[in-house]
């Protein structure tokens, strides 16, 4: 059972009231097995409605069980309670849990670790221990508030104050290096670090001072190992490393920053610290002050060009089957913009630039959820008016995407549009960054799909010419792309689980600006290519 909770958590010197869950952050653990049957039951004691998603659980016909609010549910609201019920199939490796509503999961979230069924072994040696390293984003001031006051300026909302590993900032911020997290590592060892990137705004870089990472999984899906001295992971990726005892005794900083790629945004550029120790370290002699870790140099802020090594270093393990004869080509940009400030709103509204107020989208529509209803709900019972499923598969209008983009393409069309696939359809997509606003990496994930990261790019995709980039022997399998900053990313996938699937950036403050769209797959035929019936605990609005 997981409940939701305020619990007193000091951080940075001060006690916030931060909603948690069983008061733990971050919250428990779960380790479960490929094939499990997973029953969880959410009970809302907080004073804010609440939702979990299982980011990165394929749900196979269990789409109620996703998570995201008045997508395939709506919230759980305070005192009520729902038992999330699904089955994981086929998926081994680092997943992860996060409320998906409003800005709770900047406390509310944890390890979903997925081993291999029993008897069943890892595709490299066993390592001799295995440690979850969570980064987090924390406020100095209640996450909720955060974006509220944002929501009502229509400026970005407040920086982050600290970094967290395993929910601790680490010996660089005050009050903190008492409680700094310790990952324990022997001479000989080789050890498993399931590294996932929970913080709420901010790609990071994770690095550990004079040991090298044999990158072995992502997001749940095994790669052909490589080596690398440093990690990039976007909001909700996971990376699952091999890491060597094969230094000097002693301790050693692992370390994680910002990786910032939207020009002149201001932006948290502390560090978080946790501390690699190894057991047979010399122990400092009396009265001595013990040597300070040895400290990582990370890459500068901005440098994307160690992005892209890492990012193109990606393989699936072996040949894989990558969908070909495409029945669904899409084309969908990516990327911030500015609404003009209402009439009837005061000046204190339309903080943004030039008066104006922040939003985002794709493809010029900038998503808003329902309320009434959850979007599953509505295609499921044939309810009329909440959603139209005439979201564009191409931009409305073509542009010069990261060039200099005219201002009269700045403001998005607000609207609830879904895009419909056919059970079975083989689908592409073409992420595309866009220079409006700023460019920046996006992290976009799809809810309820992994799928194969077959290019990527700068500029603008020109199909004539970077399709002969496409890999379509051994690409990586992933459920979260980061698109490169003026870029672009091409994605393939079968539409072969039924229901409402949000696509979404993992930046919360673009989620919460409109940066996001959801697919209807229809039912194919039989019991195992159709939606579940909704449980009879679901939350209605």
């Amino acid at each position: 059972m997981e409940q939701i909770q305020a619990t007193p958590v000091k951080r940075l010197c001060k006690t916030h009231n931060s909603i948690t869950v069983n008061g733990m952050l971050p919250g428990p653990t779960l380790e479960v097995r490929n094939g499990d049957t997973l029953e969880i039951k959410v009970v809302n004691k907080a004073r804010y409605n609440v939702t979990i998603h299982w980011h990165g659980v394929r749900q196979i016909t269990s789409g109620w069980a996703d998570g995201p609010e008045f997508v395939t549910q709506c919230p759980i609201r305070p005192g009520g309670s729902y038992t999330y019920r699904f089955t994981i199939r086929g998926q081994e490796g680092t997943l992860w849990w996060h409320a998906h509503s409003s800005w709770l999961r900047a406390t509310v979230y944890g390890a979903l670790i997925i081993r291999p069924r029993e008897g069943e072994s890892y595709p490299f040696p066993k390592p001799k221990r295995e440690t979850a390293i969570i980064l987090g984003e924390w406020w100095d001031a209640n996450p909720i508030d955060v974006v509220r006051e944002a929501t009502r300026t229509g400026a970005a909302p407040n920086n982050s104050d600290a970094y967290t590993i395993n929910g601790q900032p680490g010996d660089l911020y005050k009050c903190s290096s008492k409680d700094t997290t310790i990952v324990p590592i022997d001479v000989g060892e080789t050890n498993l670090l399931r590294v996932i990137n929970a913080a709420m705004n901010q790609p990071l870089f994770f690095k550990v001072a004079n040991h090298m990472l044999t990158v072995v999984g992502a997001d749940a899906s095994y790669t052909k190992p490589f080596t690398t001295s440093v990690l990039m992971l976007g909001p909700g990726q996971t990376t699952d490393v091999l890491i060597r005892g094969d230094q000097p005794p002693a301790t050693y900083y692992m370390a994680a920053r910002a990786y910032q790629s939207a020009q002149n945004a201001p932006f948290d550029n502390t560090t978080t610290t946790a501390i690699l120790e190894y057991k047979s370290a010399p122990c400092p002699a009396k009265n001595t002050i013990a040597p300070k870790p040895i400290m990582p140099s990370l890459p500068a802020y901005n440098d994307t060009n160690t992005v892209t090594a890492f990012s193109r270093s990606f393989r699936s393990p072996r040949k894989v089957e990558v969908p070909t004869d495409i029945d669904e080509s899409l084309f969908f940009t990516v990327g911030l913009g500015l609404n003009n400030c209402p009439p009837n709103f005061p000046s204190s509204r339309c903080q943004g630039p030039n008066g104006t107020r922040f939003t985002a989208s794709m493809n010029n529509v900038s998503f808003s959820l329902p309320q009434n209803f959850s979007l599953l709900q509505a295609h499921r019972q044939g309810i009329p008016g909440v959603f139209t499923t005439d979201f564009p598969a191409n931009p409305p209008v073509k542009f010069d995407y990261t060039g200099n983009v005219s201002q009269s393409l700045f403001q998005p069309v607000a609207g609830t549009k879904l895009y419909k696939l056919k059970y079975g359809s083989r689908v592409q997509i073409v992420l595309q960054d866009t220079s409006i606003v700023t460019p920046e990496n996006h992290p976009i994930h799809l809810h309820g799909y992994d799928f194969y990261i077959i290019a990527e790019g700068f500029g603008n995709f020109n199909p004539k010419k970077d399709t002969s980039k496409f890999n379509l022997v051994d690409p990586p399998l992933r459920n979260t792309v980061a698109v490169p900053v003026n870029g672009w990313a091409v994605i393939r996938f079968v539409a072969d689980n039924p229901g409402v699937w949000l696509m979404h950036c993992h930046l919360d403050v673009h989620i919460t600006w409109g940066l996001a769209m959801a697919f209807i797959v229809e039912d194919g035929v039989g019991e195992l290519e159709t939606l579940q019936a909704p449980p009879l605990d679901l939350p209605i609005c």
